[in-house]
């Protein structure tokens, strides 16, 4: 059974860690205020004014984070579109397994390249910050990035789904 999900599963986690990119990028986005004549530059994104970031600390990050959001807006395009041809496979009246593990693939092999722009721009950005800083940075990722109590596809909450068949299974 856990064989025949694992096309499903693959495809929720990696939904859900490139809908974790997506928000915090569109959050950070969104809350950009317009800058006033004469004024330093506001810090428009929320994580930085969190952690406190000074000015100087945002004009060396700023350009950083905009090339990051650019650079990752584009794979996770292509991790959609990969995503649905995937979905329309699964769906097709005579899957073609071959076909969905090689689409699988191509979205994993994105997915790979997101994670590694990642890293890049949190190896860079810690630079710039204070040791306080660094440490809830990484502290507000830890608890926010974890992978769910349940797996997805789970039912989570609704006490339905595949979670009790697993940990039944676990259990075993």
């Amino acid at each position: 059974m856990l064989r025949r999900a694992a096309p499903y599963l693959v495809i929720v986690s990696v939904g859900l860690n490139l809908a974790f990119v997506g928000i915090w990028a569109a959050h950070a986005w969104a809350a950009r205020p317009q800058g006033e004549p004469g004024k330093p530059p506001a810090i428009w994104c929320p994580l930085h004014r969190e952690l406190g970031v000074t000015p100087e600390q945002w004009a060396k990050i700023e350009p950083r984070l905009r090339e990051f959001q650019a650079a990752v807006g584009e794979l996770c395009q292509q991790v959609d579109q990969a995503r649905s041809e995937v979905i329309a496979l699964i769906a097709a009246e005579e899957p073609d397994r071959e076909a969905i593990r090689v689409k699988q693939d191509e979205v994993l092999a994105t997915k790979r390249a997101i994670q590694e722009r990642v890293v890049e721009h949190l190896l860079a950005e810690k630079e710039f910050l204070t040791a306080d800083q660094r440490a809830k940075l990484f502290e507000m990722l830890r608890q926010r990035a974890g992978c769910a109590a349940d797996p997805p596809m789970s039912g989570r909450g609704l006490g339905r789904g595949m979670a009790p068949v697993l940990r039944q299974q676990a259990d075993q």
